[in-house]
């Protein structure tokens, strides 16, 4: 089998087909239970991203536009709606750079630091509980 070492395996199994499908339906059950949390607090699953990536930005300064856009893989003009409506909502709020005034960033409004928090807890929660399905899988045990 050329540079395969003897103990690897060299074929995908029943059972590992069977651990895929297990990890990939717990996942999309997390991501029906969270979309369903998040509608809880009056969020969409994308203002929640937004949130986020606005809280977990690792700067001293608040994040810009850009940044944002980089973190949810969404063009510029995209995050500026998104931002809009969240705005409306009064979750989040722009605010000139201190420095450069042709930047504009975006910090969380008190109604979207309380939510996001509530959120979290709740998907860390989730999430430990989803890990502790999986003890065993292994996706290194699967051939490439």
């Amino acid at each position: 089998m050329g540079n395969t070492p003897k103990n690897q395996k060299t074929q995908i199994t029943d059972h590992d087909y069977q651990q895929i499908l297990k990890f990939r339906t717990q996942l999309r059950h997390f991501m029906h239970w969270s979309e369903q949390q998040i509608s809880t607090v009056g969020l969409t699953p994308s203002q929640y991203q937004l949130l986020l990536a606005i809280r977990g930005h690792a700067s001293e300064d608040p994040p810009t536009v850009t940044d944002i856009a980089n973190y949810l893989f969404l063009h510029h003009h995209s995050v500026v709606g998104l931002i809009d409506r969240a705005e409306k909502g009064g979750w989040v709020k722009r605010i000139k750079d201190s420095e450069d005034h042709r930047l504009v960033r975006v910090v969380l409004e008190k109604k979207g630091r309380e939510s996001l928090e509530k959120l979290v807890l709740l998907h860390v929660t989730e999430l430990e509980s989803l890990a502790a399905t999986f003890p065993q899988f292994d996706i290194r045990s699967i051939p490439k």
